[in-house]
């Protein structure tokens, strides 16, 4: 059964311990009023709204999913009510700037927040995290009457935002896409076209839907140089600021989807409908990347939650469930049989489940730490260096999370076994809702391209060089730490790491090396690089939550129960998970061959 409890222990060690001096980036000046007390109060108020509001909903949407009348998208039961609720509250606003009415608190606090009710309600989560994206598109590219017309309503949770991209004959590839914009004598366009696949496209939860709409104005260069941005709002907005006349968008249709049901994904017919220009002619994408980049990492977050849902699932399934004895004895004789806990394949699959969330909750609050620095940080080479790294993260985490969430949730039913497979347990829906997260705002191939075509050849590998000197420095330190060298397990698994990072170095040189040659090469080994970065940035992650809990539990902290169960759980990732870094090299080493060896016709 679906058992959601926020994990706030394990997310107070990531914000206040592990990456305490700032994750490498120090700590903005801008945030230097709030206090670690008011962090924890967010967090527990957070989960009791996550847990109480969001997770008893979560199955019930899913099977009543959203429906069409009347031209008007209406949200499962109780969905209206918990918006209400989640907006009063000032979830909505939570990392937004004070100027439009948000309360300005850093990302590192807003991510762990996401991962709630992401975890607690993944279908939920999408309608106030289009919003908190587009509102960061107008922020950065709109002009000052779009900023104070949209944002304080989009900010609080009024009214909510969509991101409209997608067309039934193109997804990635944009410079296909027909939407046009024809520009008016008042300074509006009137936009014509169809979209597909629109998250949170219309419902019922908000008086306006405003959509940014990527489009083309008549005199547009082709290809993606000629995309522009758009603000179309469903309600136009009266003089007053309320929302007025019905703008010439209605939905076409609801997706029928394989999992998020409950989340509305709309066919959107743009039918001359008023709309202001974001930014530049011809430069929407500049201005969409805004806002996907933001998408981005918080669909990476998305895979989180969803990966702790899934692992807390199993482990309260293997708890109870009888089956077997234990192969070194009976565990419970006083029972007809030993749940099945107790069986090392069962604790391979929990162990995999933990290693993967805890690994993607500490490398997401590091590239939190960074997010912060590069919009507050102290100095410019601070945002800069903050810059870099997140630009190089960004595909790692939106892949890597993604992936290790549907394996999770696949090691959830299987762990169920034939009750993980029917719906009366509410495990299969983590995996059908865990599917999507690998597939939008950019599938995870795309990401892989991104991360070995663009980030680690421009301006000379500038973007790599945040993460492999942290890396590097870290390895270094600790290869000379009395904390390490005294202590077998900690040694081990810095050989580990060392070992997988060396792995990864001599994978970037053969990638740049032979991808200038031939970039099908860059693209054959693209998958893999991103897994074996990624793998190592927990290498990372662990091997410092190592130390901390290692002193903690010398020092006698009262809760050393936590810190031992964090030395398992980095022992397990050590010996059973990062290895798969080290011999990716030679999946790497094998080059494209193989992959393009097979002539077209013979598929």
């Amino acid at each position: 059964m679906q058992v959601y409890q926020a994990p706030l222990r394990d997310m107070r060690f990531v914000l206040h311990e592990l990456f305490a001096e700032g994750g490498g980036f120090g700590d903005p000046p801008a945030f230097a009023e709030f206090t670690p007390d008011l962090y924890d109060a967010i967090l527990d108020e957070a989960a009791r709204m996550a847990q109480d509001v969001l997770a008893p909903l979560n199955a019930s949407g899913d099977l009543e999913g959203c429906r069409l009348e009347n031209g008007v998208v209406r949200t499962p039961e109780g969905f209206k009510a918990a918006y209400d609720t989640f907006r009063e509250g000032g979830w909505a606003a939570l990392a937004s700037p004070t100027e439009w009415g948000g309360q300005g608190l850093p990302e590192t606090i807003n991510k762990l927040v996401e991962e709630m009710i992401c975890g607690a309600n993944l279908s939920f989560s999408l309608y106030p995290g289009l919003t908190h994206g587009a509102t960061t598109a107008i922020e950065g590219h709109g002009s000052a009457d779009l900023k104070n017309a949209y944002l304080p309503k989009m900010v609080s949770g009024e009214w909510a935002g969509t991101m409209c991209l997608t067309e039934s004959h193109c997804g990635t590839d944009l410079g296909l896409l027909r939407t046009r914009a024809v520009p008016q004598d008042d300074g509006s366009y009137r936009i014509t076209g169809s979209k597909i696949f629109i998250s949170s496209g219309d419902h019922d939860l908000t008086d306006n839907v405003i959509h940014l709409v990527l489009a083309k104005l008549p005199d547009a260069p082709a290809g993606v140089k000629g995309i522009s941005l758009f603000l179309v709002p469903k309600f136009l907005p009266r003089d007053d600021g309320t929302p007025g006349a019905r703008n010439g968008v209605t939905v076409a249709g609801l997706e029928h989807k394989m999992g998020l049901k409950a989340s509305a994904t709309c066919q959107l017919a743009f039918e001359d409908s008023v709309g202001w220009l974001v930014g530049s002619p011809h430069k929407g994408m500049q201005a969409m990347f805004t806002m996907m980049n933001t998408e981005r990492v918080s669909v990476g977050i998305q895979g989180l939650g969803v990966a702790e849902a899934a692992y807390q699932a199993a482990v309260a399934y293997a708890k109870e469930r009888l089956q077997g004895r234990a192969l070194s004895g009976a565990k419970r004789p006083d029972l007809p049989a030993d749940p099945i806990i107790v069986h090392p394949d069962v604790r391979r699959m929990l162990m995999t489940q933990r290693a993967y969330a805890e690994g993607s909750r500490a490398l997401g609050q590091w590239v939190s730490r960074a997010l912060d620095a590069e919009k507050h940080g102290e100095d410019a080479e601070t945002r800069a260096r903050a810059g870099d790294f997140v630009a190089l993260m960004t595909p790692v985490v939106k892949a890597l999370f993604t992936d290790l969430a549907f394996e999770s949730a696949n090691i959830g039913v299987q762990v169920h076994g034939g009750h993980g497979y029917i719906r009366e347990h509410g495990v299969e829906q983590y995996v059908r809702d865990a599917r999507i997260t690998q597939i939008y705002e950019g599938t995870n191939g795309v990401q892989a391209l991104d991360l070995v075509g663009r980030k680690m050849p421009a301006n000379m590998g500038r973007a790599l060089r945040p993460f492999f000197h942290a890396v590097a420095n870290h390895l270094e330190e600790a290869a000379g730490a009395p904390d390490v060298t005294g202590n077998k397990a900690l040694a081990a698994h810095l050989a580990g790491l060392q070992q997988a990072f060396g792995a990864l170095q001599l994978s970037t040189g053969m990638i740049a090396q032979k991808g200038m040659a031939d970039p099908e090469e860059a693209g054959a080994a693209a998958t893999d690089y991103l897994r074996m970065l990624g793998l190592v940035a927990m290498g990372h992650c662990f091997l410092r939550a190592e130390r901390i809990a290692a002193q903690r539990i010398s020092e006698g902290h009262e809760d050393a129960a936590f810190y031992k169960a964090k030395l398992a759980t980095a022992g397990f990732f050590f010996d059973r998970i990062l290895p798969f870094a080290t011999t990716t090299f030679l999946v790497i080493k094998s080059g494209k061959r193989s992959l393009m060896a097979l002539e077209e016709d013979a598929f």
